[in-house]
C-alpha cells in the first residue's frame, strides 16, 4: 500500500467503475480504517450500510437525483449518525470516518466518490434506516475506469496564516 502523502495526493473522485467487485478483505481493511477514526468523546456515533445487490445500488443511485454511476460501483457505503450518541458532533465525527474510508480504498487502488446529494427519506426508506439515525453521506467504491486529472487547489497563500487572518504565513 502507499505512502500516506501519495494516497492524499493520488485520490480522486471517481464516476465511472469497471463492473468489478471489491475483494471481501480488501472491504474488511477499507471498513476497519472507519472503525479506527477519531470522535468527539469517543462516541463513535456511526454506522454504515454496506450495499452490494445492482438492485438496491440502482434504488440508492435513484434516491440520489438519478446520479446513475453509482449502481456502477462494486459497493455503495451509506455513511450514518446516530443522533443520540453525539448530537452536537455526530456527523463531523461520520465525515471523518469517510475520509478514512476513502483514503484506504485509495491506498488499496479503489476509487470513490463523496455523494451528499440524496433524497434522505427515499434513502432510509430503502435501507430500514430509524428515524433518529441521519443518512450523512452516500460512498460509491470500486475499481476506477477512468484517471481524472487533479483538479486545481487554491494557493497555499490563500488559505494558510500566520497568527491572525490574512496575515500570509512564512514557512
Amino acid at each position: 500500500s502507499m505512502e500516506v502523502f501519495e494516497v492524499i495526493e493520488k485520490r480522486r473522485s471517481v464516476r465511472k467503475y469497471k463492473p468489478l467487485s471489491v475483494r471481501n478483505e480488501d472491504l474488511k481493511r477499507i471498513l476497519e480504517a472507519a472503525r479506527l477514526a477519531p470522535s468527539a468523546g469517543n462516541r463513535q456515533p456511526w454506522r454504515f450500510i454496506v450495499v452490494r445487490t445492482s438492485e438496491r445500488k440502482k434504488l440508492l443511485a435513484q434516491a440520489a437525483r438519478n446520479q446513475m454511476f453509482l449502481a456502477d460501483a462494486g459497493v455503495i457505503i451509506v455513511a450514518l449518525a446516530d443522533s443520540e450518541a453525539s448530537l452536537k458532533w455526530c456527523k463531523q465525527d461520520v465525515m471523518i470516518a469517510v475520509e478514512h474510508l476513502v483514503l484506504a480504498s485509495t491506498s488499496l487502488g479503489y476509487g470513490t466518490c463523496w455523494i451528499g446529494a440524496f433524497e434522505e427519506e427515499q434513502v432510509k426508506q430503502l435501507l430500514g434506516i430509524p428515524e433518529k439515525i441521519a443518512v450523512v453521506a452516500l460512498l460509491p467504491m470500486g475499481v476506477p475506469d477512468e484517471r481524472p486529472q487533479a483538479k486545481p487547489r487554491k494557493s497555499f497563500s490563500e488559505i494558510f496564516f500566520e497568527e491572525e487572518y490574512n496575515r500570509p504565513l512564512k514557512l
